[in-house]
């Protein structure tokens, strides 16, 4: 069983000659019922992307992840540039510009250098540098982040599992009041008849009205389903994968059974034991909501 909530964090120092640069990427997820990624990384590495969304696809179900890369760099070589036919144009405008105001001023290199595109400065280093380094940092960030969300669903598969015994043992409780219900119906058919017939009650007769009453209000049939679905609800978060969406339909069975049995009760005593496999069955599916 696999949380859909997890963290993971990587960084690394890179240095080749003359420069070097820092890198950290951390993962993030939350519970969402469909896989959703979003990428936050440098603009200039934005061509990365598609790498990372395809290596998060591959390995998550669903959630909604995030993924934070940061680049720093310490020290950085640049190669810097200059278009001399850029140069000029600015050069002869400016020129013009000078004689048509009739300022006499004469245009230099901090008049030029003040244009846009007259200096290009480029990094020395390729993105497929950054992107090398991206890749194991995905790779070890990611490794922390799935240990982070098999632990925690660890510890909520324990959760859910202690909770399914608890319906089961409520379920075995009410299952044990099935004598005490044959004595309530007894009891009230006989009463009613007694009045009816002035205490010359027909024994068959209130053998066969009882009967009646316990093939309408038996429980028999629902809790035999409710133990069958208890049984897939083990089996399944046993699974592999993507059991979430499983579990949940699994609860939904459950708590159409449990509704049931509420419904057909007569008995106190019997109350108090589907309320308490509503209340378990609550927990479990606020608990499913967070399993990938």
């Amino acid at each position: 069983m696999k949380s859909m909530t997890g963290y993971g964090y990587a960084e690394t120092t890179a240095a080749g000659p003359g420069d070097s640069f820092r890198m950290s990427l951390e993962i993030k997820s939350y519970n969402n019922r469909y896989l959703d990624i979003y990428v936050n990384l440098p603009a200039a590495l934005s061509v990365l992307e598609p790498r990372i969304r395809e290596y998060i696809g591959g390995r998550v179900l669903r959630g909604k992840v995030e993924v934070f890369l940061k680049v720093k760099n310490l020290r950085q070589n640049l190669n810097i540039s200059f278009d001399p036919a850029v140069a000029s144009g600015y050069l002869a405008a400016l020129k013009s510009l000078a004689e048509l105001a009739g300022t006499g001023e004469r245009v230099g290199l901090s008049q030029l250098l003040q244009m846009e595109g007259i200096l290009t400065a480029e990094d020395s280093r390729g993105t497929e540098d950054y992107g090398r380094e991206m890749e194991r940092l995905l790779e070890n960030a990611f490794a922390a982040f799935e240990e982070s969300r098999l632990r925690e669903g660890e510890a909520t598969q324990k959760d859910i599992l202690a909770l399914l015994e608890e319906i089961k043992k409520n379920a075995a409780a009410t299952e044990a009041c099935a004598p005490e219900i044959e004595e309530y119906f007894t009891r009230v058919i006989r009463g009613r008849m007694e009045e009816l017939l002035a205490g010359e009650a027909d024994r068959e007769r209130i053998a066969a009205e009882v009967a009646m009453l316990l093939v309408r209000y038996s429980i028999h049939e629902e809790l035999v389903r409710l133990d069958a679905h208890c049984e897939a609800f083990l089996a399944a978060a046993s699974e592999k994968g993507g059991i979430g969406r499983k579990l949940d339909f699994i609860c939904q069975e459950l708590n159409r059974e449990v509704n049931t049995l509420g419904s057909k009760n007569i008995l106190a005593n019997v109350s108090r034991h589907v309320v308490a496999m509503k209340d378990s069955l609550e927990n479990i599916r606020e608990q499913i909501r967070n399993i990938e």
